[in-house]
Protein backbone atom coordinates (compact mmCIF):
# COMPACT_ATOMS: atom_id res chain seq x y z
CA UNK A 1 0.00 0.00 0.00
CA UNK A 2 2.80 2.83 0.51
CA UNK A 3 4.58 1.96 -2.83
CA UNK A 4 1.14 2.41 -4.33
CA UNK A 5 0.04 5.53 -2.38
CA UNK A 6 3.64 7.29 -3.02
CA UNK A 7 3.55 6.83 -6.65
CA UNK A 8 -0.43 7.90 -6.86
CA UNK A 9 -0.93 10.40 -4.10
CA UNK A 10 1.44 12.84 -6.54
CA UNK A 11 -1.36 12.24 -9.36
CA UNK A 12 -4.51 12.71 -6.72
CA UNK A 13 -3.76 15.48 -4.74
CA UNK A 14 -3.37 19.04 -6.00
CA UNK A 15 -0.12 20.64 -6.61
CA UNK A 16 1.80 22.08 -3.42
CA UNK A 17 -0.27 19.99 -0.92
CA UNK A 18 2.04 17.50 1.01
CA UNK A 19 1.26 14.24 2.64
CA UNK A 20 3.25 11.64 4.78
CA UNK A 21 2.39 7.98 4.76
CA UNK A 22 3.09 6.06 7.95
CA UNK A 23 3.20 2.63 7.68
CA UNK A 24 2.76 -0.37 9.72
CA UNK A 25 4.03 -3.93 10.13
CA UNK A 26 0.15 -4.99 8.41
CA UNK A 27 -3.15 -4.92 9.85
CA UNK A 28 -2.60 -6.69 13.36
CA UNK A 29 0.60 -4.13 14.03
CA UNK A 30 -1.94 -0.80 12.97
CA UNK A 31 -4.66 -2.12 15.17
CA UNK A 32 -2.35 -2.46 17.75
CA UNK A 33 -0.49 0.78 17.57
CA UNK A 34 -3.83 2.85 16.08
CA UNK A 35 -4.61 4.49 19.60
CA UNK A 36 -1.04 5.51 20.83
CA UNK A 37 -0.43 6.89 16.99
CA UNK A 38 -3.49 8.55 17.13
CA UNK A 39 -3.25 10.03 20.73
CA UNK A 40 0.15 11.46 19.00
CA UNK A 41 -1.71 13.11 16.41
CA UNK A 42 -4.54 14.40 18.40
CA UNK A 43 -2.24 16.78 20.29
CA UNK A 44 -0.49 18.54 17.17
CA UNK A 45 -2.79 18.05 14.35
CA UNK A 46 -2.92 21.45 12.14
CA UNK A 47 -6.67 22.61 11.40
CA UNK A 48 -5.58 22.43 7.83
CA UNK A 49 -3.95 18.66 7.95
CA UNK A 50 -6.54 15.28 7.50
CA UNK A 51 -5.72 11.88 8.85
CA UNK A 52 -6.44 9.06 6.25
CA UNK A 53 -6.26 5.37 7.83
CA UNK A 54 -6.45 2.69 4.98
CA UNK A 55 -6.51 -0.58 5.85
CA UNK A 56 -7.32 -3.90 4.20
CA UNK A 57 -10.70 -5.64 5.28
CA UNK A 58 -9.74 -9.01 4.76
CA UNK A 59 -11.53 -11.31 6.09
CA UNK A 60 -12.78 -9.41 8.73
CA UNK A 61 -16.69 -7.38 8.76
CA UNK A 62 -16.29 -4.55 7.12
CA UNK A 63 -18.74 -2.78 9.41
CA UNK A 64 -17.14 -3.75 12.87
CA UNK A 65 -13.87 -3.30 11.70
CA UNK A 66 -14.74 0.46 10.69
CA UNK A 67 -16.26 0.92 14.03
CA UNK A 68 -13.09 0.00 15.72
CA UNK A 69 -11.22 2.52 13.71
CA UNK A 70 -14.20 5.45 14.30
CA UNK A 71 -13.89 4.08 17.80
CA UNK A 72 -9.97 5.01 18.10
CA UNK A 73 -10.55 8.11 16.61
CA UNK A 74 -12.85 9.38 18.90
CA UNK A 75 -10.99 8.13 22.05
CA UNK A 76 -8.63 10.70 20.68
CA UNK A 77 -11.08 13.47 20.32
CA UNK A 78 -10.27 13.64 17.04
CA UNK A 79 -13.46 14.38 14.99
CA UNK A 80 -14.14 11.60 12.02
CA UNK A 81 -15.69 12.18 8.70
CA UNK A 82 -18.38 10.28 9.98
CA UNK A 83 -19.13 12.40 13.06
CA UNK A 84 -19.01 15.44 11.10
CA UNK A 85 -22.23 14.65 8.93
CA UNK A 86 -20.97 16.97 6.12
CA UNK A 87 -18.54 19.52 8.33
CA UNK A 88 -15.49 20.06 8.74
CA UNK A 89 -13.48 16.43 10.40
CA UNK A 90 -9.63 15.61 11.04
CA UNK A 91 -9.41 12.00 10.71
CA UNK A 92 -11.70 9.52 8.18
CA UNK A 93 -10.99 5.74 8.23
CA UNK A 94 -10.94 4.24 4.80
CA UNK A 95 -11.59 0.14 4.37
CA UNK A 96 -9.92 -1.28 1.15
CA UNK A 97 -12.39 -4.46 0.21
CA UNK A 98 -10.70 -6.85 0.74
CA UNK A 99 -7.16 -5.54 0.23
CA UNK A 100 -5.35 -3.02 -2.56
CA UNK A 101 -5.73 -5.96 -5.44
CA UNK A 102 -9.31 -5.15 -5.65
CA UNK A 103 -8.24 -1.35 -6.19
CA UNK A 104 -6.11 -3.08 -9.42
CA UNK A 105 -9.10 -4.66 -10.31
CA UNK A 106 -11.01 -1.73 -10.65
CA UNK A 107 -9.03 -0.16 -13.23
CA UNK A 108 -8.10 -3.03 -15.50
CA UNK A 109 -6.51 -0.61 -17.73
CA UNK A 110 -4.07 0.54 -15.60
CA UNK A 111 -3.14 -3.35 -15.13
CA UNK A 112 -2.97 -3.43 -18.68
CA UNK A 113 -0.80 -0.63 -19.42
CA UNK A 114 1.90 -2.49 -16.81
CA UNK A 115 1.26 -5.55 -17.87
CA UNK A 116 0.55 -5.72 -21.74
CA UNK A 117 -0.07 -9.35 -21.73
CA UNK A 118 -2.61 -9.87 -19.11
CA UNK A 119 -5.74 -10.68 -20.81
CA UNK A 120 -8.64 -7.78 -21.39
CA UNK A 121 -11.17 -9.78 -20.93
CA UNK A 122 -11.16 -9.99 -16.95
CA UNK A 123 -13.20 -7.50 -16.35
CA UNK A 124 -16.16 -9.24 -18.23
CA UNK A 125 -15.54 -12.09 -16.36
CA UNK A 126 -18.64 -12.62 -14.05
CA UNK A 127 -16.50 -13.28 -11.08
CA UNK A 128 -14.35 -10.00 -11.86
CA UNK A 129 -17.17 -7.29 -12.73
CA UNK A 130 -17.11 -6.28 -8.83
CA UNK A 131 -13.65 -5.36 -7.84
CA UNK A 132 -14.65 -5.47 -3.71
CA UNK A 133 -16.64 -9.00 -4.32
CA UNK A 134 -13.91 -11.26 -5.67
CA UNK A 135 -14.38 -14.27 -3.62
CA UNK A 136 -11.47 -16.03 -2.55
CA UNK A 137 -8.50 -13.59 -2.05
CA UNK A 138 -8.42 -10.83 -4.09
CA UNK A 139 -4.50 -11.16 -3.84
CA UNK A 140 -4.56 -14.74 -4.85
CA UNK A 141 -7.06 -13.88 -7.93
CA UNK A 142 -5.08 -11.40 -9.23
CA UNK A 143 -1.63 -13.31 -8.72
CA UNK A 144 -3.39 -15.93 -10.85
CA UNK A 145 -3.92 -14.25 -13.55
CA UNK A 146 -0.58 -12.33 -13.71
CA UNK A 147 1.09 -16.01 -13.63
CA UNK A 148 -0.94 -16.57 -17.02
CA UNK A 149 1.14 -14.73 -19.30
CA UNK A 150 4.61 -15.55 -17.60
CA UNK A 151 4.68 -12.71 -14.94
CA UNK A 152 5.57 -13.21 -11.08
CA UNK A 153 5.90 -17.26 -11.64
CA UNK A 154 7.44 -17.80 -7.79
CA UNK A 155 4.82 -15.75 -5.91
CA UNK A 156 3.09 -12.05 -6.68
CA UNK A 157 5.86 -9.61 -5.95
CA UNK A 158 3.20 -6.81 -3.99
CA UNK A 159 5.55 -4.00 -3.92
CA UNK A 160 6.82 -4.32 -7.75
CA UNK A 161 3.21 -4.78 -8.78
CA UNK A 162 2.13 -1.48 -6.99
CA UNK A 163 5.14 0.66 -8.61
CA UNK A 164 4.35 -1.03 -11.94
CA UNK A 165 0.29 -0.23 -11.89
CA UNK A 166 0.31 2.70 -9.66
CA UNK A 167 1.20 5.19 -12.18
CA UNK A 168 -1.76 3.93 -14.53
CA UNK A 169 -4.23 4.16 -12.38
CA UNK A 170 -7.13 6.85 -13.32
CA UNK A 171 -8.83 7.80 -10.15
CA UNK A 172 -11.96 8.96 -12.43
CA UNK A 173 -12.08 5.42 -14.13
CA UNK A 174 -11.67 3.39 -11.03
CA UNK A 175 -14.48 1.09 -10.17
CA UNK A 176 -13.94 -0.38 -7.01
CA UNK A 177 -16.18 1.27 -4.39
CA UNK A 178 -13.41 1.13 -1.59
CA UNK A 179 -11.35 3.16 -3.83
CA UNK A 180 -14.36 5.40 -4.93
CA UNK A 181 -14.88 5.86 -1.01
CA UNK A 182 -11.35 6.40 -0.46
CA UNK A 183 -10.75 8.94 -3.27
CA UNK A 184 -13.77 11.08 -2.63
CA UNK A 185 -12.41 11.47 0.72
CA UNK A 186 -9.03 13.07 -0.29
CA UNK A 187 -11.48 15.33 -2.47
CA UNK A 188 -13.31 16.53 -0.35
CA UNK A 189 -10.40 16.91 2.19
CA UNK A 190 -8.37 18.70 0.02
CA UNK A 191 -11.62 21.55 -1.39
Amino acid sequence: MEAFLEMLLPRMLPAGLTFLIHPFRGKDDLLKKLQERLNAYAKWLPAECRLVVAVDRDDDDCHELKAQLEQAATDTGLLTRSQACGGSWQAVNRIVVEELEAWYFGDWQAVRQAYPRVSANVPNQARYRDPDAIQGGTSEAFERILKKPGRFQNGLRKTEAARDIAPNIDPARNRSRSFRAFRDALTEATA
